[in-house]
């Protein structure tokens, strides 16, 4: 697979490019001299890398976010010796209709009325990704889905990074980004060349941008589905349409066919297997938790079955290319798996705290209490933390995981009331439910409701937005709050 990936014309397999809005294959003497505008900053590093991109392509930068310097500190610290303009706290309708290019967070709906102002004004509509996608020489390989993509993400890299160097394994370097925050793209795609391979996740709001350009991976994977970002897609079938899109301009041909992967375990993506299969230049692939061979999961440090089948997942990738086993084993022995995912971060009195913050979805949280679960039987001796910003998914099939998993809750946020209600209609149920207003009184709630041998799990099943600016100052509050007990 690695020699026919070899065969493939990055450019080729998007020359469908020239008359989509107007937009060119570019490189960087495309920004030489024009107005671009960034819209959204963000902390994750996404606009920080197109700001810093642009302005060295020679580009006359702006940069404009409705957040203000204090809360933009950290990214604004890094450009703050480019030469770029800021327009922090607000958006102004001249930034817009005077943008020869405008640079869009994939946060920022694409009907926005600031965005429409721009296309009106005859300027290039675009983003991080739809520019890497088209300057990037190397092999890409996508991950998306709801729950596990940074998982399998970043496992899928380390796999990888182990046949580095192995002879006949068909690429030089493995490079990581996407969705999976703090990784630059832009700024490194001069250090990509055309035998590496670029590893990314890739979110549903990024793949709506790929849309605009028809682009997608050279190999394709998608975890799963389950109901998520409802407030912006509406309705669930549209979010699907747009996780859909990592396989629907894959561009197959028959001298490089592209591979296509799915989860077998999820009914939607085993139909989407049956569809694309029929495509004869399209190489399709399943996995399965169970697929894993028991010499890997012996030596897999991850807990639960939602982590099998993320290891699944990644083996799909590896096999693709001739990585010797033994370096495939010894790299899945060395994984030690992301932060904010079911991370144990202390245990205090015989009792062990858990930081799950970027379990933002019902079934996130679901895979979390299963995976704890398995480590003490039958008897629930979980408290939940639980609760945030309202996504509009429902809480129907958690509060039944609660019910059944956890010995107590304790919900904040705006989508407490939902989750109640939810746990509270499982009749058979005897866990103590609990309401705090801030994570600290989560935690000293929590901590009152546990016994020698309990765990606490902070598994949101929610976004952060209603009391923390992303998850990972969500993470910060309740590992303060822990330690200062």
């Amino acid at each position: 697979m690695a020699a026919l990936l070899a065969e493939r014309k990055r450019w080729a397999m998007r020359s469908n490019l020239d008359n989509i809005q107007g937009m060119l294959l570019m490189d960087r003497g495309f920004f030489q001299g024009k107005r671009v505008l960034i819209m959204g900053l963000g902390r994750f590093g996404g606009g920080l890398d197109s700001a810093l991109f642009a302005a060295k392509a020679g580009a006359e930068v702006c940069v404009t976010d409705l957040a203000d310097e204090t809360e933009l500190a950290d990214s604004f610290r890094k450009l703050k010796d480019c030469d770029i303009r800021f327009r922090l706290g607000e958006h102004r309708e001249d930034d817009f209709k005077q943008a020869q290019i405008l640079i869009v967070n994939p946060a920022v709906p694409p009907d926005n009325q600031y965005i429409q102002m721009t296309r009106k004004a005859g300027g290039l509509i675009t983003s991080q990704m739809e520019l890497f996608f088209q300057l990037c020489p190397a092999h890409i390989i996508g991950i998306t889905g709801a729950n596990g993509k940074s998982t399998t993400t970043s496992l899928t890299a380390h796999l990888l990074k182990s046949g580095c160097g192995q002879e006949g394994v068909g690429y030089d370097n493995v490079f990581l980004g996407g969705n999976i925050g703090h990784q630059p793209l832009l700024d490194s795609v001069d250090d990509i060349k055309e035998n590496d391979i670029v590893v990314l996740e890739i979110s549903n709001f990024q793949l709506e941008q790929l849309a605009r350009i028809q682009a997608s991976p050279d190999i394709a994977l998608i975890t799963n589905l389950t109901a998520n970002h409802l407030d912006r897609h509406g309705i669930f079938e549209a979010y699907c349409r747009a996780k859909e899109g990592i396989f629907q301009y894959q561009n197959p041909d028959a001298e490089a066919p592209v591979v296509s992967i799915f989860n077998a375990e999820d009914p939607i993506t085993h139909d989407w297997h049956q569809k694309y299969s029929n495509d004869p230049q399209r190489k399709c692939l399943t996995f399965n938790a169970d697929d894993v061979p028991d010499e890997y999961a012996a030596v897999f440090g991850l807990p639960g079955r939602v982590n099998r089948s993320n290891l699944a997942a990644a083996l799909a990738i590896v096999s693709c290319f001739s990585i010797n086993q033994k370096r495939i084993k010894a790299a899945i022995q060395s994984f030690e798996g992301l932060p904010n995912r079911c991370e144990l971060i202390a245990e205090t009195n015989g009792v062990r705290w858990y930081d799950d913050s970027k379990a933002t979805t019902p079934a996130s949280t679901i895979a979390a209490l299963n995976a704890l679960e398995t480590k003490r039987g039958q008897t629930p001796f979980i408290v939940l933390i639980a609760g945030g910003y309202d996504k509009q998914i429902s809480f129907a099939e958690l509060g039944i995981c609660i019910a059944h998993r956890a010995k107590a809750a304790v919900l904040i946020g705006q989508t407490a009331p939902k989750i109640v209600e939810a746990i509270k209609a499982i009749d058979d149920s005897d866990c103590v439910i609990k309401y705090a207003d801030s994570m600290e009184q989560a935690v000293q709630v929590a901590r009152k409701l546990t016994t020698s041998g309990d765990a606490v799990l902070m598994s949101p099943a929610c976004a952060s937005y209603d009391m923390f600016k992303n998850y990972t100052q969500r993470s910060a509050a309740f590992i303060q709050a822990v330690k200062a007990l």
